[in-house]
């Protein structure tokens, strides 16, 4: 798993836990959209995502607009990697309550708990989100489901998470010090640790990156490409670190990626500079040498291939259409707060 833990690195992911919640049967909710998460949370993210941790009881979970439920029991966590509204519930039918018209106020409560339903069996859970580069992050969200679901009480680590969440939150103090960054990094942590286990569980014959990553030479070839994305490298330069020959490598990947090293090292390489391109104010020939060109030139060319426009004009434009959606998400939140 050491490719996943470069990915990570690189998408620079930023977690926190900000919903601690205590429901009774029958209850349903329509929890809130990324998008709204956002505007609150971390305005400044371009991709959020949300989990749910289930302490306690059981449920079920669908993304709004598919019926089929997913069953939840405690120790289960349920991640909506793309951000799509979804709902929970437990006991018969009724009526979702909408989470997003008492955003605010559960925001500003913190993670005192926060409870509702018809006074039945309870479900006890905590939700927490990620934010991460859209654009570094393609290489794991593009493989996951609308919504998945993993148990991470079965393991000892899962076990230990679990408790040390669960005790962090009834004890949370995020006005003390240090407060904000525990919770913060357990949430990374938990959001890791289910990756890897979604990765272990994939079927043998799955392909694409996530399975690629369980392979042991691709996966390796993976992390190296990751690890130092501006090497020289070669087919046969990484065939040999691997330890395997030039065709089998080739092989593989193409059995897991559909396409060759080289041609995913320069995707990477590229999507490496877009997110420099609308991060930073570094020149775009520095870029292009951090990245692995050797050239401004070949780089333009490259990036315009694939984005299809040049490195200077992405920037400007990525940077006006942040600023007009920042805009539009604050207005949004306004109105929101005054219904």
């Amino acid at each position: 798993m050491e490719i996943l833990s470069e990915v990570l690195r690189a998408v620079k992911l930023d977690g926190a836990l900000f919903y601690n919640a205590e429901f009774s049967a029958p209850w349903c909710a329509r929890s809130i959209d990324a998008r709204t998460v956002t505007s609150y949370l971390s305005p400044n993210s371009q991709h959020v995502i949300i989990f749910h941790l289930l302490t306690e009881g059981r449920g079920y979970a669908h993304v709004e607009g598919d019926d089929r439920p997913v069953p939840l029991n405690a120790g289960d966590i349920l991640v909506v990697p793309h951000g799509d509204a979804h709902i929970l519930g437990n006991g018969p039918s009724v009526t979702p309550v909408d989470r997003k018209q008492v955003l605010e106020q559960v925001l500003s409560q913190g993670l005192k708990v926060s409870r509702m339903g018809g006074g039945g069996e309870l479900t006890k859970f905590i939700c927490g989100y990620m934010s991460c580069d859209p654009q570094l992050s393609r290489v794991f969200l593009g493989g996951l489901p609308p919504i998945l679901k993993i148990s991470i009480r079965d393991g000892a680590s899962g076990q230990w998470l679990e408790q040390s969440i669960r005790y962090s939150v009834d004890n949370a103090d995020v006005s003390g010090p240090g407060g904000e960054t525990v919770l913060a990094k357990l949430s990374e942590v938990l959001f890791v640790e289910t990756l890897r286990r979604y990765i272990a569980q994939l079927p043998q014959k799955h392909t694409g990156w996530l399975a690629g990553v369980r392979d042991p030479e691709v996966g390796k070839a993976l992390a190296l490409l990751h690890r130092k994305p501006a090497h020289p490298w070669t087919i046969a330069t990484l065939a040999n670190e691997v330890g395997i020959s030039r065709s089998v490598l080739a092989e593989r990947f193409r059995r897991y990626l559909s396409e060759t090293p080289i041609a995913y090292l320069t995707r990477w390489r590229l999507q490496l500079g877009a997110q420099m391109l609308t991060t930073t104010s570094t020149s775009v020939a520095h870029i292009a040498g951090e990245v692995g060109y050797e050239s401004e030139a070949s780089f333009n060319r490259a990036f315009k291939r694939e984005f299809r426009l040049p490195p200077a004009r992405f920037r400007s434009q990525s940077r006006s259409a942040r600023s007009k959606s920042l805009g539009e998400v604050s207005t949004s939140s306004r109105r929101d707060t005054t219904r």
